[in-house]
């Protein structure tokens, strides 16, 4: 047979278009009040078929195969989870849901590949639901995650940039997806923060540990999967919603707006926000000049849905001004200087103060950033006889200008364009009605290139990844057992980039030629190619109706970053000198992860232990010179140069959550987290804080939660919401010392209250309205992982620690509105 043939009798076989219709319909309802639940989730698991309960609890489903021995899976936000085998002949169910606050271990995952119950999921994931995310009051939504999801933190740098990391791995260790797609921006730079809108985020999956099965490189450390709203809660009506929030210490004012409209076939999705901050405040050091920002987003977007297929077609704007502080103040008094000159002309002891009416405006400095992120992409789902295929495409460009030249405002030191088309193609299918098989290819190609600029850290490159893999998942009886394979390369391009320094202004520019005179070839040409195999086995043993036991086992790939493999510059937003290493290798992760999971009607208990060890794991180290004193540059911007070495992290997560079911809305929580890092490395064995640990591990960390939510009976008030909460964060004295790397940190406890209430103002819309205090006694401390920590030029200042203080006390008000 000619592969002609063959190819077309492959795709005939795939794509079976004569499958079986079935509509199921049903009413989702309260046990104990018999009231319809709206907005419920109905998924037939183990596919991509779902709906969405309406204001009478109703739902339609239409099924494309034989559901027969299938299960559907009904949950709602404050309720316990059903799921309901289905019957051919089944045309009409009810199903009962029972009260449960917080039930969120029992809510099928959407997010990661196909639907599937939490709990059947060797894999650690957190879950986060919208109403989490509505009624949090942080200044970015990772801020909000942290929050939410124990072994989640973040490396900050002041309120709006904060970078996921996961179980003390980020950067390019943790891969953020939004809807799927992979958020591709510049996220090697410390202070390049996650660029989408808040206000759109409907709900979140953290992937805790190796995901690399389905996402290849990138995704060593986890998985952020933020998620936008998808469906319209009712048909043939506009609706939306309106979200207006205050922050006292920064003057945050944000608002944002969602509209959607569907139809039998059509949805349309349009959605915008604008937030500005000015500088933050704390009781040390008061306002902490250039913290500020000025937020843009809109999103629009389309779906089809067909009989057999549905299509998306979305498109996202990001904008954002986003303030650096550089730390630099008066030796004496402590108050913030700035910047007015450049280069040998610029005495940083000797910098003026900045006046008090710029500190408290909403003014930004000329030093600040500037980054753009264009995303369209389209998502496309088929269901044949035997599966469902899955097709993605996108293309994102992300456009970052970060200004430091004072003298000419309008010259961006760093700016750099990437362009990336990312794609992907997923086979799913059943196997003998226990079992499924995933079979997909997924990867991406990038291209980034420095326009007129001044400093230049990274090369301009082309990337293209690509993986095959196969994941598979079998149930019997009590046991589920999944497990999968993947083999990735990648090939990492770049060509001569010369550059030449002007003697009279001291600006270094791109040229094209060595020919010139006094050209410096900054990065010689290139061309690597990394390869990487990615294996995961893991089985859930349901011990009883309530109680869950979970092992996994997994070995990531990642292969370095641009910056880790040929930076050599200054990275001006950062404040730091990047010097790569193109002799190193992929990193190789192996984790063990096990776990429990036990719920019953008045509280649950969730334990997750892990232990990772890292081949060629990949690490900053402070550049020191031949006496031990740090290497800088003129304006103190420091030199890290990467570093290559064994490492191993382990640790732990449990959550404690208890809700009487005698005292409805009564909520105590519980969460625990510890992380411990060290290098392996031959020689650092008991060197102790000189090189044992790893860098940017967070404390251990506990955060104890009160809430009591009741309904008054009140026509106009329904609903009254209260909480109370404590963090603590314990000393975090195994650091990185070595060559000035880090400072001990020491312990500190953060609390937080909450009043909120349910306002009706017409028979089917509400809104709710939230008050909230953040750092209640206005803590002065500094987190172990905020890089502001750092910002310091004056190796004794004051007396005091040095570097910038974290937030301090933070009032907060919050409207969500719907319409």
């Amino acid at each position: 047979m000619k592969p002609g043939s063959l190819i077309l009798v492959a795709l005939f076989s795939v794509l079976q278009l004569f499958a079986q219709k079935q509509d199921i319909r049903g009413t989702v309802t309260d046990a104990v009040t018999g009231q319809p639940i709206s907005f419920g989730s109905v998924v037939l698991l183990h596919a991509r078929s779902g709906a969405m309960t309406d204001a009478k609890g109703q739902f339609r489903l239409t099924l494309f195969q034989n559901t027969a021995g299938q299960r559907l899976v009904i949950s709602s936000v404050g309720y316990e989870s059903d799921t309901v085998q289905l019957s051919f002949v089944e045309a009409s169910i009810t199903i009962q849901l029972t009260p449960l606050q917080n039930a969120l271990n029992n809510v099928v995952v959407t997010g990661v590949s196909r639907a599937t119950l939490v709990r059947e999921n060797p894999a650690p994931v957190a879950l986060v639901s919208a109403k989490r995310i509505e009624r949090s009051m942080e200044a970015n939504v990772i801020d909000v995650l942290v929050k939410n999801v124990p072994g989640l933190t973040a490396v900050k740098t002041g309120p709006n940039v904060s970078k996921p990391f996961i179980r003390g791995l980020g950067y390019n260790r943790v891969l953020t997806l939004y809807d799927g797609i992979r958020q591709e921006g510049q996220q090697w730079g410390d202070e390049h923060g996650i660029e989408v809108d808040a206000y759109n985020i409907d709900r979140a999956e953290v992937i805790k540990g190796p995901a690399s099965i389905m996402y290849g490189s990138d995704a060593l450390a986890g998985v952020v999967s933020l998620i936008p709203v998808e469906k319209a809660e009712q048909k043939n009506k506009l609706v939306g919603k309106w979200v207006s929030e205050y922050q006292s210490n920064n003057g945050l004012i944000g608002n944002g707006l969602r509209l959607m409209w569907a139809g039998n076939r059509w949805t349309y999705r349009a959605s915008g926000s604008y937030r500005i901050a000015g500088n933050y405040s704390n009781r040390i050091e008061g306002k902490v000049h250039n913290t500020g920002f000025r937020e843009t987003n809109l999103t629009t977007g389309l779906q089809y849905k067909g009989s057999r297929n549905s299509s998306t077609l979305n498109f996202t704007l990001y904008d954002n001004l986003q303030g650096i502080p550089d730390g630099s103040r008066d030796s004496l008094s402590r108050a913030f200087t700035r910047q007015v000159y450049e280069a040998i002309h610029d005495k940083v002891k000797d910098r003026p103060l900045v006046p008090a009416s710029v500190l408290n405006s909403y003014g930004l400095s000329p030093l600040h950033q500037h980054i753009q992120h264009y995303r369209l992409y389209s998502n496309q789902h088929y269901e044949t006889t035997k599966g469902d295929i899955d097709l993605q495409l996108a293309f994102q460009q992300n456009i970052r200008r970060e200004y430091n030249h004072p003298t000419l405002p309008q010259q961006a030191g760093m700016h750099v364009r990437l362009n990336t088309v990312n794609y992907g193609i997923r086979y799913n299918t059943v196997v003998l009605a226990k079992g499924e098989v995933s079979l997909g290819v997924n990867g991406m190609y990038q291209h980034n290139k420095s326009r007129d600029a001044t400093d230049f850290p990274i090369p301009d490159y082309r990337l293209l990844d690509a993986g095959a893999y196969i994941f598979t998942k079998w149930k019997q009886g009590s046991w589920t057992l999944s497990g999968g394979a993947r083999y990735d390369i990648r090939r990492l391009q770049g060509h001569d980039f010369y550059t030449l320094t002007d003697t009279l202004t001291g600006f270094t520019s791109k040229v094209p030629t060595a020919a010139l005179a006094g050209a410096v070839n900054q990065f010689p040409a290139f061309d690597k190619l990394f390869r990487g195999l990615s294996l995961s086995i893991g089985t859930t043993y349901q011990v009883s109706e309530s109680f869950y036991l979970k092992a996994n086992i997994a070995r990531g790939y990642r292969a370095p970053g641009i910056t880790e493999f040929a930076s050599n510059g200054l990275d001006p937003g950062a404040h730091i000198i990047y010097l790569g290493n193109r002799h190193f290798g992929p990193e190789f992760s192996l984790q063990e992860d096990i776990g429990a999971d036990l719920h019953n009607r008045n509280g649950s208990l969730s334990v997750s232990l892990f232990n990772n060890w890292i081949r060629h794991y990949i690490y900053l180290s402070q550049l020191t010179d031949a006496n031990g004193v740090t290497v800088t540059d003129a304006q103190g911007n420091k030199t890290y140069q990467y570093q290559q070495a064994a490492a191993q992290l382990y640790g732990m997560e449990a959550v404690l959550t208890l809700h009487p079911a005698r005292i409805k809305g009564l909520q105590l929580t519980q969460a625990l987290s510890a992380i411990y890092g060290y290098n392996r490395k031959q020689g650092y064995n008991g060197k102790g804080i000189n090189g044992a640990y790893l860098p940017l591990i967070p404390p251990l960390k506990w955060v104890s939660n009160l809430s009591h939510t009741f309904t008054t009976g009140s026509a106009l008030f329904s609903e009254v919401s209260t909480s109370a909460e404590a963090e603590y964060n314990a000393a975090q004295n195994r650091f990185l010392a070595l060559d000035n790397t880090e400072t001990a940190t020491p312990a500190y406890t953060l609390f937080s209250i909450s009043l909120g209430t349910k306002i009706k103002y017409a028979k089917s819309h509400a809104v709710f309205v939230q008050v909230q205090v953040n750092n209640l006694f206005n803590k002065a401390y500094q987190s172990a992982l905020s890089r502001l920590k750092y910002f310091e030029y004056y190796n004794q200042p004051a007396g005091r620690p040095g570097g910038i203080y974290n937030m301090g006390r933070n009032a907060c008000v919050k409207a969500v509105v719907d319409l």
